[in-house]
């Protein structure tokens, strides 16, 4: 069975936006895109589509947002042509040894050479395409998301954007208008709403959130699940908390809880691990559709994320929470070409199933450098701050009777490390409060002190948000990675003192400047679907640390121009063992860019 929101999304266009260029015979699949002159004043945003439409397999992937002209030349005899050159706006290489250039020269999928426009000049061949820049544009090195889910990102833009509704009784509204347009029994699925960030509370409202009864009113025929921003609860209706069998008598799961009301019955929010079952009922509603449809939804997950990626200037993401089936389905479309980015993978599995197949799973560079597969993660640890799921050290000041989560045993974590170190997988692991991230170093540092002859594991926190001034150092002293999202110090900031308090918020919060100046290695990424892919707004708020209603949130936390661009590129490329070959535009490097 499609439901509405598959009927809807496989409908819907592709962005337009980005680039998928290919110049040459090494790309695979390719065919040149021709580009001509214009005398019109068009030439922009025309000859963007114009490319975007023209070409059909990507060697490098670039978001150009000023594309003026571009033109066919001839090569001086002798010179080696290149298939594509960018020159006349500033090549910022993040090379130390040439860190700026005016132009660049590719070959295949690989960079030529970096210089100016006059030693480029000769790698002009007659079927070199060249695009003109203004002087004022900016070409980087292409950038890496280190951290986000992939197929839940194509996913999350054919499900209810619950993002921008400014109030619970907006998302009403929109599952109102869904549910007249599904079918009798279908799942309605919506993502992106967050209670903190409504203009005016729930009425009536239990800790925060809202009851099921106006969702369930709209809805009596239709089970709905709206998840959170965060991915770490979800919100269901009353024909679902039928179908699921929970009721006032329900125990809540370990690690996890079903909020209540007074009286004991639940309000339809499911935190944590007591989201399992919703997820799981949806899953299996999903499978009933036949294979062609499966097959063609995962295709279109695929490719939505891709395109919005790209779009973004996003040339790999480093994709958490994949399933050995999943990473079957990449390995699929690898071997056919159709991953539309590159993909570096995190595996996440119970570690029995981990103990079974993870020997079998490790690939580098498979599919011409489209898919590599070498962690494991992101396991969650704990869960979120949102919805009080952060494992802490001590209890949220605004919910005194919990100290958050321990969602995946920390046993589990311990047995899966032992596995990667033993396979030769990178741990990539979820510890967003000082108690998670505490356990993760004290697993991490005793993995290392049992293998001492392993070198140069390049193990990762991910989100790493609350940590406490004694575990900082920890980060240079055992070589951990500090996997961090700066617009989440954004984003969390109008709120999270009331989870933490004014003096633990400025001590131990979103202390991104504190973690360079500690010697870590800091990556960056946006935690899609939780944020929008975007890497500019990631960038300026990494950087500014302005909030929405324009306050700066623990200023001096702000990292600089040049350690957020690290953040997107360098740091993310040496964190994925790739830094031979991309992070920085290098003769001999991918031509990422």
């Amino acid at each position: 069975m499609v439901g509405w929101w598959l009927r809807t999304a496989l409908r819907a266009p592709l962005p337009a936006l980005a680039i998928r260029f290919a110049t040459g015979g090494a790309f695979r699949g390719a065919r040149s895109a021709e580009l001509h002159s214009s005398p019109d004043t068009q030439t922009g945003e025309k000859q963007v589509k114009t490319l975007a439409q023209s070409v059909q397999s990507m060697g490098f992937a670039f978001a150009l947002l000023a594309l003026l002209s571009a033109s066919a030349c001839t090569s001086e005899p002798g010179a080696q042509p290149a298939d594509l050159v960018i020159r006349g706006g500033r090549v910022l290489t993040l090379d130390a040894s040439a860190p700026e250039g005016a132009a660049l020269a590719v070959s295949g999928n690989s960079i030529l050479a970096v210089g100016s426009v006059e030693a480029i000049e000769p790698f002009i061949g007659e079927g070199t395409t060249v695009i003109e820049l203004r002087p004022e544009n900016l070409v980087l090195p292409g950038l890496i998301d280190a951290h986000g889910h992939y197929m839940s990102l194509g996913e999350s833009l054919m499900q209810l954007d619950l993002r921008t509704p400014r109030t619970w009784d907006d998302i009403v509204a929109l599952v109102d208008d869904a549910a007249a347009q599904a079918e009798p029994g279908e799942w309605i699925v919506g993502r992106g709403w967050h209670q903190d960030k409504w203009d005016t509370p729930p009425v009536p409202v239990i800790e925060g959130l809202p009851t099921h009864a106006s969702l369930s009113a709209v809805s009596p025929e239709n089970p709905v699940m709206l998840i959170h921003v965060s991915g770490h609860g979800v919100f269901v209706n009353g024909r679902a908390l039928e179908l699921l069998g929970v009721s006032a008598d329900t125990p809540d799961p370990e690690g996890g809880e079903f909020v209540r009301d007074d009286a004991g019955n639940p309000t339809g929010m499911l935190r944590e691990t007591a989201q399992d079952l919703a997820r799981a009922a949806v899953a299996e509603w999903e499978s009933s559709r036949s294979p062609e449809e499966i097959e063609a939804y995962r295709r279109r997950q695929v490719e939505l994320a891709g395109a919005n990626a790209l779009e973004h200037g996003i040339t790999e993401v480093h994709d958490m929470g994949a399933s050995f089936e999943t990473i079957d389905f990449f390995k699929r479309m690898a071997d056919e070409g159709s991953l539309p980015l590159r993909i570096y993978a995190h595996i996440e599995e119970p570690a029995e199933r981990l103990e079974e197949r993870l020997a079998d799973y490790r690939m580098v560079g498979y599919g011409d450098g489209f898919l590599t597969v070498r962690g494991v993660g992101e396991k969650v640890l704990d869960g979120a701050l949102g919805v009080h799921g952060g494992w802490l050290l001590e209890p949220y000041a605004d919910m005194p009777r919990t100290v958050g989560f321990n969602v995946t045993p920390v046993e589990d974590i311990r047995r899966s490390a032992e596995l990667a170190a033993e396979h030769g997988f990178q741990m990539a692991i979820q510890g967003i409060g000082d108690r998670a991230a505490r356990e993760l170093f004290d697993i991490y540092e005793e993995v290392f002190e049992a293998n001492p002859e392993l070198e140069d594991l390049r193990w990762r926190i991910e989100h790493c948000q609350i940590i406490h001034p004694d575990d900082m150092p920890r980060f240079a002293e055992l070589g951990v990675i500090a996997s961090i999202r700066g617009v989440f110090a954004t984003s969390d900031g109008p709120w999270v003192t009331s989870r933490l308090g004014d003096e633990r918020t400025r001590e131990r919060g979103y202390a991104y400047q504190s973690m360079f100046q500690a010697g870590a290695t800091v990556i960056n990424g946006t935690d899609p679907p939780v944020e929008d892919i975007n890497p500019m707004v990631n960038f300026h708020r990494s950087v500014t640390r302005k909030m929405e209603n324009g306050e700066v949130f623990l200023p001096e936390q702000r990292l600089t121009r040049e350690q957020a661009l690290a953040s997107y590129t360098v740091n993310p490329a040496f964190a994925a063992f790739e830094e031979d070959l991309k992070g920085t535009l290098a003769p001999g490097k991918l031509a990422d860019i």
